[in-house]
């Protein structure tokens, strides 16, 4: 703000950038105090998803992802079943 204020006082597109990056970092804050440190809040509580477990709702696993695909290619490997490698 204050390398702004003082080497560019009239770049008002600089100063709207910054004001946006400042909120946008508030908020981020703000999230991150309400989920309790959580980089991301949960989607369903703890005590319905081991319910849905138990049930046979929902199933566990490991999530395994391509690292050369990432934004293509993931699949679940579920625990307690035989891989293909294994069986």
């Amino acid at each position: 703000q204050n390398y702004l204020d003082n080497f560019w006082p009239d770049l008002k597109a600089a100063h709207e950038l910054f004001d946006s990056i400042l909120q946008a970092q508030r908020e981020r804050e703000s999230e991150s105090q309400e989920n309790k440190g959580k980089e991301y809040p949960e989607h369903l509580p703890l005590e319905v998803l081991e319910a849905g477990i138990k049930s046979g709702r929902y199933i566990q696993g490991t999530l395994n992802v391509n690292k050369h695909r990432a934004q293509l290619e993931a699949f679940v490997r579920l625990q307690g079943f035989a891989s293909k490698e294994t069986g």
